[in-house]
């Protein structure tokens, strides 16, 4: 029985996740890109190998993409977001869909953080000048005594306002689906946006959130606020982001996440920008997790299914 791996970067951190599989007896088929897959390349790997599984980053698994694998039982996401797997249409197909909510948290949390803190004290901007031979030393602001707004309070979200609490900085949230457990004040967006110095997106991305932060929502934030994105492209809309930069009426964004990937737009060209390549969960401890976990519901999902 053959498994797909579609996730670009599957066992690079530790071959054991792979080992395990291959000592279950199925036949590892790992992407030949080394990058995300586009629709066709992910509909190619399936129609030539049909695999019973799948362990999935997140290239497009559409309706066409799935119906195409005339045996596959489980997708087993390495990560959180369900938005590049049609789940609709594998429970129409009878396959199982799982993910691995808690392995990134700490990870994604913590890049939530550096590129907070990086902002603030302007850090690539007199990085960037002393490469150039200049000796830069921008004047930047304190974490403490700041307002953070948290947009979606799930793992992530409450992960960092833990992270947040040593800095002495005020915390608030907004959650479509509030919980319990959230220790920090409760807002309607519009007045998140209005009182943040720091807007940190930490939503799944769905058709009801789709460029959540368009321009009206942009027009809200104070003139020194920063946005964060670390969760999904699509809860941004990016034109409306360039343009409220380029006039400089918010201060800052630092973006991992992006509609179409690999980035090459316009955001690039702005000062007041701290860009990175959908590295949330990249960090060593969190990768082998997640890979792991994955491991785990793949197999766990297949005997459900009766496939072993």
């Amino acid at each position: 029985m053959n498994i797909l791996i579609t996730t670009s970067s599957f066992g690079a951190a530790d071959s054991a996740p792979l080992n395990r599989l291959r000592k279950r007896g199925f036949e590892v088929v790992l992407n030949p890109y080394g990058r995300k897959l586009i629709e066709a390349e992910a509909l190619e790997l399936i129609r030539e190998h049909d695999p019973v599984g799948i362990i999935a980053g997140v290239e497009p698994l559409t309706h066409d993409v799935m119906a195409a694998a005339g045996q596959l039982k489980v997708i087993s996401r390495a990560g959180i977001g369900m938005d590049s797997v049609d789940v609709a249409a594998a429970a129409e197909l009878g396959i199982a869909v799982r993910n691995t909510p808690d392995a990134p948290t700490q990870a994604v949390a913590e890049l939530t953080l550096c590129m907070i803190l990086t902002l603030l004290r302007k850090v690539s901007l007199s990085d960037a000048g002393i490469r150039r031979g200049e000796w830069v030393r921008p004047m930047g602001n304190l974490l403490a005594g700041r307002t953070v707004g948290l947009v979606g309070c799930g793992r992530v979200g409450m992960r960092l306002s833990a992270l947040l609490e040593p800095f002495g900085c005020a915390i608030i949230g907004t959650d479509p689906c509030p919980s319990d457990s959230a220790c920090f004040p409760l807002t309607p967006l519009s007045e998140l946006l209005e009182r943040s110095h720091i807007v940190s997106l930490h939503l799944p991305y769905s058709a009801d959130v789709h460029h959540l932060i368009d321009a009206p929502a942009l027009a809200r934030m104070r003139s020194d606020a920063i946005l964060i994105n670390t969760s999904r492209g699509g809860l941004v809309d990016e034109q409306a982001l360039v343009q409220a930069l380029s006039e400089e009426r918010i201060a800052g964004a630092a973006i991992d996440c992006y509609e179409s990937e690999p980035y090459d737009g316009p955001l690039r060209d702005l000062p007041n920008t701290l860009l990175t390549g959908h590295i949330g969960s990249y960090a060593q401890e969190a990768r082998i997790l997640m890979e792991h976990q994955a491991v785990d519901n793949l197999i766990e999902a297949l005997e459900i299914a009766g496939a072993l």
